[in-house]
């Protein structure tokens, strides 16, 4: 069920960015982000840096950065609930959020925020580049992009509507969060070891179900860089990133339907990544090896994503048969309670009726 556009107050130049952060490993990245987000040429509003229950670096957070508002997320520990806590402290009229290993370029809000222009748009995302530590390996396809945290091939290359926005590099009007309500706990990053995503497009899925003409809108001037550490130039990271994505993807889908929460990954899936397989073989044909160790990356990848969706969508439906069966053997016992409560006072009437017989007879 839609409803109407949220209200659009204030103006949409006036920006919070959120950064949220779990643990003391990316201290030197964080404080980059930081300076990153004060070197802009629009300032923001505000800097909020949520703290995923992580006491040590609240407080060393706090004491280290005057003038950045530091808070202790409210909410259970994962990314979702840190997200909707720096949400709630915002006092922007949009609220950007931008990973904690992240460099936003100095233009970044000034392009976001003109991409606000149009009162229709009600999220704004930007173009985020990866950012190797050791250099991109040669067998890394660029279509797998998004397991890194960066836009891939087969995203615009300019500003236009998407479905929905990637989380380390995405703005949306304040009143969204009153309309829809915050991202869902469950989905993301949490305390599981698994690296789980997806908090950002279930979010946009909903925002786009339930409000008429909603448009996210992806400007490719607004770029950040994502530093991308060597654990995850891994092929084993790779994979169970895939994996992990169709696990969030299975839950996307049973918050949302599987029409809006794989539409854009069938287009990817039957366009995209066989253009891309076709391209490393043509490498291949050209003598180019790495070009064939591509396409093959590119077949496990989506193998893994789809053993993943398949798993978690037979989770769910085993989850929902057990809750069922549960159900269903609580209403039986309940049912059998009473039925012997009923016989029992049935059979002490008989033995009271008993009773009287027996004392009219003797007299």
């Amino acid at each position: 069920m839609t409803a109407a556009p949220p209200p659009v107050s204030g103006c949409a130049r006036d920006i919070s960015v959120v950064i949220c952060t779990h643990t003391e490993q990316r201290w030197d990245h964080l404080i980059a982000a930081v300076v990153s987000v004060r070197e802009q040429t629009r300032p923001a509003r505000e800097t909020i840096i949520v703290v995923d229950h992580h006491p040590l670096l609240y407080r060393r957070l706090r004491s280290t950065l005057p003038g950045v508002t530091v808070v202790e997320s409210r909410e259970e520990p994962g990314l979702s609930g840190a997200k909707n806590t720096g949400v709630a402290v915002a006092r922007g009229h949009v609220v950007a959020f931008l990973d904690d290993d992240a460099i936003a370029e100095p233009d970044w809000l000034r392009y976001l925020a003109d991409s606000y222009a149009d009162p229709a748009v009600l999220g704004v995302g930007g173009l985020t580049q990866p950012l190797w530590e050791t250099g991109r390996p040669g067998w890394f396809p660029g279509e797998f992009d998004w397991v890194i945290g960066c836009s891939y091939v087969g995203m615009p290359r300019s500003r236009a509507p998407v479905r929905n926005l990637m989380g380390g590099n995405a703005s949306f009007r304040r009143e969204v969060f009153d309309a829809v309500g915050g991202f869902r706990n469950g989905i993301g990053r949490s305390v599981h070891k698994r690296p789980l995503g997806c908090e950002e497009t279930e979010f946009c899925i909903r925002l786009r179900q339930r409000v008429r003409g909603c448009v996210l809108l992806f400007d490719h001037r607004a770029v950040i860089w994502h530093r991308v550490p060597p654990q995850r130039c891994l092929f084993a990271y790779f994979r169970a990133r895939c994996y992990a994505e169709g696990l969030s993807k299975a839950l996307v889908t049973r918050c949302v339907g599987a029409g809006d929460g794989l539409s854009a990954e069938r287009s990817y899936s039957t366009r995209i990544l066989p253009c891309g397989v076709a391209r490393g073989l043509a490498e291949g044909l050209r003598g180019r090896p790495r070009g064939l160790v591509r396409a093959w990356v590119i077949v496990v990848g989506l193998a893994a994503t789809t053993a993943g969706y398949t798993v978690g969508s037979l989770g769910a439906r085993v989850r929902s048969l057990k809750q069922a069966l549960s159900t269903l053997m609580q209403r039986r016992a309940a049912y059998l309670r009473a039925l012997v409560r009923r016989r029992g006072h049935r059979s002490r009437a008989r033995d009271a009726a008993l009773g009287r017989w027996g004392r009219w007879s003797r007299e």
